[in-house]
């Protein structure tokens, strides 16, 4: 599999499982992609939650998606995205209607937007099972 093809993969299936730590104790938790390319794979969050804590304590992360009969595991480090056109691309994407109870109460700095970088992705299948993994670098 390709790094187009894992980033397509994942974009038509947003939903993940993120895991970061907090002190020694691993973290979990569903979230949902924005956006998944060359550039980085784009998330976001909100400034009062422990996750983001747990992100700025320590940045590196790993993302589960599970597309169909594929589960991608992609590791990275991630960085926070402070670019104000980003962030009011996301408050404005139909997926993210949302977000607008944020701004209508002006809360909209709260959200926090980070870029996994600097990342591989494995991929897995119960075909694939036994097989050694070969990282597939995508950004």
């Amino acid at each position: 599999m390709t790094a187009n093809e894992i980033f397509e993969l994942i974009s038509q299936n947003p939903a993940f499982h993120l895991a970061t730590t907090d002190g020694d104790q691993p973290r979990v938790r569903g979230m949902l992609l924005f956006r998944a390319d060359e550039n980085g794979i784009v998330f976001h969050t909100a400034s009062t939650k422990d996750l983001y804590r747990q992100i700025m304590a320590n940045p590196k992360a790993e993302m589960c998606f599970s597309c169909g009969e594929v589960q991608i595991r992609i590791t990275g480090i991630l960085e926070l995205n402070e670019n104000s056109s980003l962030r009011e691309e996301i408050f404005a994407h139909p997926t993210r209607k949302f977000l607008q109870a944020w701004k209508e109460h002006g809360i909209d700095g709260l959200l926090q937007v980070f870029v996994m970088k600097n990342c591989s992705a494995v991929t897995w299948t119960m075909a694939t099972n036994f097989e050694p993994k070969s990282p597939i670098k995508l950004c």
